[in-house]
């Protein structure tokens, strides 16, 4: 029997079809290897944070002296524990934990209204702004908080990767909703650029590759990405003079004044915005050449928030590195028992929730755990190519939500 010409001609399109359509790719990491690489990337913005500390925000618009950088000691790694670059992530963390991978950019501001650490600039701003009753996202639009463009969220985004192991949409998609809590345009990209880093950190190892994907993540057009393409550019171009791109960072982030809109974030040559303070971040990971120390130190010597940075250009590099191959002086004194200021966690149990979202978050973004050969568990997710949100500019703002809080939410608002 013949087969009608209509449904012959069906299964030949199907069969093309099926013959050219690209295979899913996917991308294996053994658990084990995950809890090892996290964990890694916790101790690095611990050990950032904490041996530049001292220097935060004392050398503004000029490289910090080799002398004036501290000596590191192994029980500095415990002074991470009070620092705001840890416990404010953790508040969305615990959000997480709490409510879920679909917990709400509203819940995500009720949670960050209730804590009760102190803060400064555009999160002090966005905490007042909520409890007032003013609700995500209009919390941090320019009309409400004039520090948009800071630095908050970029400190604050280092778990939206450690979480999404090699997944850098979901990172795209947590800043989404805890980045604009705190953050607008280039401050929310900041931390969308460095969620993006963290995921690709766990696969790679090349500090260019890296900083390539995290900015895939963020629009092309935003002054954030133009930052790091430049620092990017600069670097090929003096590969060993990191003093050289510095220069060149600050004539054109720190002193032109079409790249330093935001008064509010200025006072002299201090300059807490995102784009040049992420400049720096940048510099450690390129110029530091793999090396702890030297990325550590390179991140502070270029000054301004001379903590935050090494934090998060070691929390990068440590994370390609893995806990088990960190020198032994940035673990030795670590407190297991110690909690981060005004949350439930110790590391024990801070590695312990994130190893639980990112078993959620593999499974959500269509990947699976799989066992191998000898029955060790493997994460197996799809390659994704994240897409940047719509480009926003703190300086030319779009409208307001008109977001309010409900009566009933204000109730549940108690550190007021």
């Amino acid at each position: 029997m013949r087969l009608p010409r209509w449904i012959f001609r069906g299964m030949l399109v199907c069969l093309c079809l099926s013959a050219t359509a690209p295979a899913q790719e996917f991308r294996r990491l053994p658990v084990q290897e995950y809890v090892d690489k996290m964990k890694a990337g916790w101790i690095g913005q611990m050990a950032g944070v904490s041996w530049g500390f001292p220097t935060e925000f004392k050398f503004c618009g000029k490289i910090i002296p080799a002398e004036k950088v501290p000596r590191w000691k192994p029980a500095m790694v415990n002074n991470a524990f009070r620092q705001d670059d840890l416990y404010v992530e953790m508040t969305f963390l615990r959000t997480l934990e709490m409510h879920g991978l679909n917990a709400s950019i509203r819940q995500a501001g009720i949670d960050f209204a209730n804590s009760g650490y102190r803060l400064w600039w555009e999160n002090e701003g966005c905490r007042r702004n909520l409890r007032r009753g003013i609700a995500p996202p209009d919390c941090s639009h320019p009309k409400f908080n004039p520090h948009g463009d800071g630095i908050g969220y970029q400190i604050q985004s280092d778990f939206s990767g450690l979480i999404s192991p090699g997944l850098p949409a979901r990172a795209v998609a947590l800043g989404d909703v805890f980045g604009r809590v705190t953050n607008y345009g280039d401050g929310l990209y900041a931390g969308q650029f460095i969620g993006g880093m963290y995921a690709e950190a766990f696969f790679e190892t090349d500090g260019v590759k890296i900083v390539e994907a995290g900015l895939k993540c963020i629009p092309e057009g935003s002054q954030y990405h133009e930052c790091i393409s430049d620092v990017l550019r600069w670097y090929e171009q003096n590969p060993t003079d990191w003093r050289r791109t510095w220069s060149q960072v600050e004539e054109k982030y720190q002193l032109n004044p079409r790249y330093n809109r935001c008064k509010s974030l200025l006072r002299g040559k201090f300059n807490i915005h995102a784009k040049l303070n992420g400049a720096y971040v940048v510099m450690g990971l390129l110029y530091g050449r793999r090396d702890i120390d030297r990325t550590i130190i390179i991140a502070m010597r270029c000054g301004q928030d001379s903590d935050c940075n090494p934090s998060s250009a070691a929390g990068v590099l440590c994370t390609t590195i893995g806990y088990e191959k960190l020198p032994e002086r940035f673990v030795s004194a670590l407190n297991p028992k110690s909690t981060f200021s005004h949350t439930p966690y110790t590391f024990p149990k801070l590695t312990e929730v994130c190893e639980m979202l990112a078993r959620k978050i593999v499974v959500a973004e269509g990947g699976r755990i799989e066992k191998d050969g000898k029955g060790a568990e493997v994460f197996v997710m799809p390659v994704q190519v994240p897409k940047p949100g719509k480009l926003q500019r703190s300086w030319e703002p779009g409208p307001e939500a008109k977001s309010k809080f409900t009566e009933d939410v204000m109730a549940r608002i108690k550190s007021r």
